[in-house]
């Protein structure tokens, strides 16, 4: 298969798709390596597709929905602090689309997460500790934000409670 014709099933896939596919999946399914993928994906990127990378894999956001998408700025120093918020959000029905830092050289730096589950949590903190990696909001004192999405405003209101309780929220 052609490069050209591979990011095409590429594009096709992702849309299709309702759970992101790893890029091993592609490199594995067209017999080529993960590397000719990744450049796949950055031409499809070049091309205007919105492609996110999340620790789970690649996606094509979906446009329509139903559920209210909002920011919040929270700060917690500890990765047992960062696991419980990230519960405290699944667990009322909300997807964690991403984290943001502002960092004083570089800007606004953006984590792709896509977090919907428990087990999502898992995988994202086993990977931060298999790859002996830090969370973002290490480089800003703990205070980060996140893109959500959440069902609805009375589910948005409850997120912020149990976050004032745990002082993670800054208001």
């Amino acid at each position: 298969m052609m490069g050209k014709e591979r990011r095409r099933a590429i594009e096709k896939a992702l849309g299709e798709g309702q759970e992101p596919i790893k890029g091993t999946e592609f490199s594995k399914k067209y017999g080529v390596s993960r590397q000719v993928i990744v450049q796949d994906i950055a031409l499809l990127r070049a091309e205007g597709k919105e492609i996110i990378a999340t620790p789970q894999g690649y996606l094509l956001p979906k446009k329509q929905t139903s559920r209210l998408v909002k920011t919040i700025v929270s700060r917690h120093k500890r990765e047992e602090d960062l696991n419980e918020e990230l519960t405290l959000m699944v667990d009322l029905g909300v997807r964690i689309i991403d984290v943001i830092v502002e960092h004083p050289v570089y800007g606004e730096i953006r984590g792709n997460l896509n977090i919907r589950s428990r087990l999502d949590i898992e995988n994202f903190m086993n990977q931060l500790d298999r790859e002996e990696a830090k969370p973002l909001a290490e480089l800003t004192d703990g205070i980060h934000m996140h893109t959500i999405e959440v069902p609805s405003e009375a589910v948005y209101q409850k997120l912020l409670k149990a976050l004032r309780k745990k002082h993670y929220l800054i208001e």
